[in-house]
């Protein structure tokens, strides 16, 4: 299968699944901010849609903003408009908030967590057609360039211990299975994407550092930690996110089941 994909916001993620499309013989374009050799400026309405004009497939992997989702305002118009195009966003498990440390699934209400605009964003491309959007939910995201190990081998890394708290991940490559999977399976609707195994960022860390021959170092509480405010409000929520919608629904299943293989693929690459 091939196709052309629009892109709104080439970051991390998108980025590789550009190259993934490309590879296969997709013609992808997108938007940054300022136009570029690779993309197009988000703002430069005539060329977006015109490019919008003439896509298969297209997602979204821009964050909302205090003033709502800056692609729905300035191009849902131009979504609604092409009815037969396949639509994406790159949401994140955020949206359901605190779950004490249950496990959750797509069927869980979002919303009451500290991501509000992420929540209102989510459903609003969800609302933009609920027969075609996919909304990609997805918990911390690693890969090359991106990965505790990066911060094991500088020395800046931090096993910050908070009791019962657990976190969801998951490697940039199942992203991009995910997604692809879903072109041809599943339909539209909400799509947690997550490995199997949550575990505590501290275990996770410490596995990193032994991973790249490192002493971990000592726990720490939260109080003790160098933390951002933002990361700080990241410890504030403890949930495991269910991916058996995803496996039963889009025949999807990681290539990384876990961190540890995540992480001993990327050393392996010499990543």
């Amino acid at each position: 299968m091939s196709g052309t994909m629009f892109i709104f916001g080439l970051g991390y993620c998108t980025s590789h699944l550009r190259r993934h499309l490309a590879t296969a013989g997709w013609s992808v374009t997108g938007t940054r901010r300022a136009a570029d050799d690779a993309a197009l400026a988000f703002d430069d309405r005539r060329a977006v849609e015109a490019a919008l004009a003439q896509a298969s497939h297209v997602i979204s992997s821009v964050p909302p903003d205090a003033g709502g989702d800056p692609v729905l305002a300035a191009y849902g118009d131009a979504l609604r408009a092409s009815p037969s195009v396949w639509i994406g966003y790159l949401s994140s498990t955020g949206v359901y908030g605190d779950c004490g440390g249950a496990w959750v699934d797509e069927t869980a209400p979002i919303g009451t967590g500290r991501r509000k605009e992420r929540a209102q964003a989510d459903a609003a491309w969800l609302e933009l057609d609920p027969t075609r959007v996919r909304s990609f939910r997805l918990p911390g995201i690693y890969g090359p360039g991106r990965s505790p190990l990066d911060r094991a081998r500088d020395g800046n890394i931090q096993c910050v211990d908070v009791p019962g708290q657990i976190f969801s991940r998951v490697h940039v490559a199942d992203i991009v299975a995910a997604i692809v999977a879903s072109f041809e399976r599943g339909g539209a609707g909400a799509f947690n994407i997550a490995d199997d195994l949550p575990a505590p960022q501290a275990e996770v860390n410490a596995y990193a550092c032994r991973l790249v021959g490192r002493e971990p170092p000592a726990a720490i509480g939260l109080d003790d930690a160098r933390l951002s405010p933002a990361a700080r409000a990241f410890y504030a929520e403890n949930r495991r996110v269910a991916n058996g919608k995803a496996k039963r629904v889009l025949g999807w299943s990681p290539y990384y089941p876990d961190y540890r293989a995540g992480f001993q693929s990327l050393l392996q690459e010499g990543i």
